[in-house]
């Protein structure tokens, strides 16, 4: 297990597992990353966390390693969640919450959290802020990267990945020194089902149907700061750190 898994064991193997011991921080932060697939939310989460400290929680990151373990070693959220996904299906909110719920003692982290994926619907949004008051817990901001549907059609687009390693590049912006071939392992390169441009679009559609009303409730609630995703990764999280300066 690399340092980073080992900061977010409990996250990501159940709470079973316990992380390293977080440095007590009255003011750690505690943030939820909103935006469309294709905006970069992982990338900025990993740099929030290296400027903040706060652990990096992502949703997709958590069926990813329960993807790698026996079924017998998962809990009965984990169990139905995979089992969805296997089958091609969205995870229902309810099963998603108990994922998230399960892992309650990642949201009491004394050095903060930085939540991405998770909440991606109002009800899952109300769940939240419903645990958080009973544990006397608040967050601090949610971010919302925003970029034009067109430019991410184009970003997703242009995405390949290595086969055997999993490497991820751009025809234009990142691409590897010879076509269709990966720099670190000589994988071949593909382009994901879902960064075809009618599966990107079809993607987006559902994204602004299920988060419109998210946004909404969280700039009721006063947490909601917009950042715009376009440029380079560090540009967009020098942003980030910009317009989060006023709450952290």
């Amino acid at each position: 297990m690399s340092p980073i898994d080992e900061d977010r064991a409990a996250w990501l193997q159940g709470p079973a597992l316990r992380c390293e011991t977080a440095q007590q921080s009255e003011t750690a932060p505690r943030l939820v990353l909103l935006g469309a697939p294709g905006v970069g939310k992982g990338t900025q989460g990993d740099l929030l966390h290296e400027r903040l400290g706060a652990c990096h929680l992502s949703t997709g990151d958590v069926l990813r390693a329960a993807a790698a373990h026996p079924e017998c070693e998962l809990s009965a959220a984990m169990q139905a969640a995979l089992g969805y996904m296997r089958r091609g299906e969205l995870v229902p909110d309810s099963i998603v919450w108990d994922m998230v719920r399960e892992r309650t003692q990642c949201l009491r982290c004394a050095g903060g959290f930085i939540l991405d994926g998770f909440p991606r619907t109002l009800t899952q949004a109300q769940s939240l802020r419903n645990l958080m008051d009973a544990e006397g817990i608040a967050l601090t901001a949610v971010v919302n990267y925003e970029l034009p549907a067109a430019e991410i059609v184009a970003r997703l687009g242009g995405r390949r990945t290595c086969e055997k390693c999993k490497a991820v590049y751009h025809v234009t912006e990142r691409p590897p020194q010879v076509s269709g071939v990966c720099d670190r392992c000589s994988g071949k390169l593909f382009q994901r089902e879902d960064d075809h441009p009618e599966s990107i679009k079809v993607r987006l559609e559902a994204y602004s149907r299920s988060t419109a009303p998210l946004i909404d409730f969280y700039k009721r609630l006063g947490l909601l700061v917009h950042v715009s995703a376009k440029g380079s990764p560090e540009e967009i999280f020098e942003r980030t750190v910009e317009r989060l300066s006023a709450k952290i």
